[in-house]
């Protein structure tokens, strides 16, 4: 039986090597943390504290601002010290709680569960919802508004997104190999809420150990399996994880729930565990920090605000001056001009390059019509002629070549033998699109 995986796709440098073997190591923030409101999708957080007040560790500080919205707690035991713009990973300004932290880390006391499986459907998504659990590989939607469709008889797949498809990430990788109970739990956990469901651990086959692990933790589970998936770039995009898996496509008008799935990658599974069984909100996470400009490349458990800065000193520090600071993965990441910045929910890595790689490739050359951007892309688009529409500024025809399904993942630019930044081009008409279509609304 061959491996599961999609049309489509690109095999870049993996990178894993320089932080795999890089044992999860914590660290303790000190000094100013920044906590951002908007740190999901949705309505941002609304301040429950003010300048002056004294906070504990796990305390909330900020209350969801809707439905689609996510509360948000303090990392630290401090005093809330400002509440004003901050500038954060994107280079947005972003209404922010700065606490100064004691060095003391004292903690509220954490409501946890002996029985889960006694717990009520409407119990599990409160306690999920009230500790601010988003999806962490990046998304950073409310996963107590993705646990809640409107029809839970119809979901049959809870999928687990293993597959940290991005280069050099390995963040996933370290809790698949040091805390597998945990991922397995949190499954266990979900599927409480869903009956017909099972539970499929999608893991790349470059993850030999980790589909070892897993396998050997579920097979007494019958409503639990390993999906072992071909090692591609973007194996981890959401709809390209639900048809390997499921062989079930989806596009931009559709969400998961509606092709009978829900999709959540290692970390949120993890804070699903800890919120339900220990009832502890969502502060920490792990993160890599890697790139062969950083001198020991890591994972780490970090507390939510503390500066990037921290977390570079932590992994030893530069060994040369990098010409390249990235956010999140390489291919989807985004460029950084500065390490003060506080990190949040969805920070799952910082990047660090000697050299600017795309900056040494030189001018774009004219597109040569070969295909490669065609036969890159993984929902069957043709970039070269959407980017095209996108430059030259004809929004029906990029709408008319369903330039609305890109799902921004870079293949397209990665293959151009003419250098040219396809996706940029098709990302930017994209946002001028849906900016359009809100406006008539």
């Amino acid at each position: 039986m061959g491996l599961k995986t999609f049309k489509g796709g690109v095999h870049p440098y993996e990178g894993k090597e320089l932080a795999k073997d890089a044992p999860i190591k914590e660290v303790l923030p000190k000094g100013e943390l920044v906590f951002p409101m908007s740190q999901h999708i949705g309505a941002p957080a609304t301040p429950v504290v003010a300048v002056g007040d004294a906070v504990l560790k796990g305390q909330k500080i900020a209350e969801a601002g809707g439905f689609v919205s996510s509360p948000i707690y303090s990392s630290v035991s401090g005093k809330v010290t400002k509440i004003e713009p901050r500038r954060v990973a994107v280079g947005d300004l972003v209404n922010s709680i700065v606490i100064e932290s004691d060095d003391q880390f004292q903690e509220v006391e954490y409501a946890a569960v002996d029985d889960v499986a006694s717990l009520s459907k409407e119990e599990i998504i409160g306690k999920v919802k009230e500790a601010g659990v988003v999806g962490m590989g990046g998304a950073g939607f409310p996963t107590h508004v993705k646990l809640s469709p409107k029809e839970p008889d119809k979901i049959e797949y809870i999928i687990a997104n293993c597959a940290e498809c991005e280069p050099y990430l390995t963040a996933d990788y370290r809790r698949m190999i040091e805390n597998p109970d945990e991922l397995v739990a949190g499954m266990k956990i979900i599927l409480q809420l869903f009956e017909n469901a099972k539970g499929v651990f999608g893991v790349e086959n470059n993850k030999p150990d980790c589909i070892e692990k897993l396998r050997e933790l579920t097979k007494d589970e019958p409503r639990m399996e390993v999906c072992e998936l071909m090692t591609k770039y973007p194996q981890g995009g959401e709809r390209q994880l639900i048809y390997a898996v499921t062989g079930r496509a989806i596009n931009s008008k559709m969400l998961p729930a509606d092709a009978g799935c829900i999709v959540d990658n290692v970390e949120t599974i993890i804070a699903v565990y800890q919120a339900v069984k220990n009832g502890i909100p969502v502060m920490k996470r792990v993160s890599t920090v890697t790139g062969d400009a950083i001198k020991n490349p890591s994972n780490f458990l970090y507390s939510m605000g503390t500066p990037y800065q921290q977390l570079v000193d932590a992994a030893g520090g530069f060994t040369t001056e990098p010409e390249k600071i990235i956010s999140g993965g390489p291919m989807m990441g985004f460029s950084m001009f500065s390490l003060d910045i506080p990190t949040t929910k969805t920070s799952s890595s910082i990047l660090c390059f000697s050299k600017d790689a795309v900056k040494e490739m030189g001018e774009p050359l004219a597109c040569i019509n070969c295909g490669r951007c065609v036969e890159a892309c993984p929902e069957n688009l043709i970039p070269s002629r959407l980017a095209k529409f996108g430059n030259t500024g004809q929004m029906e025809a990029f709408e008319a070549w369903h330039g609305l399904e890109c799902i921004e993942c870079g293949s397209c630019t990665y293959v151009c033998p003419s250098r040219r930044q396809v996706a940029q081009s098709v990302k930017t008409m994209k946002k001028l699109v849906l900016a359009e279509k809100r406006k008539q609304k």
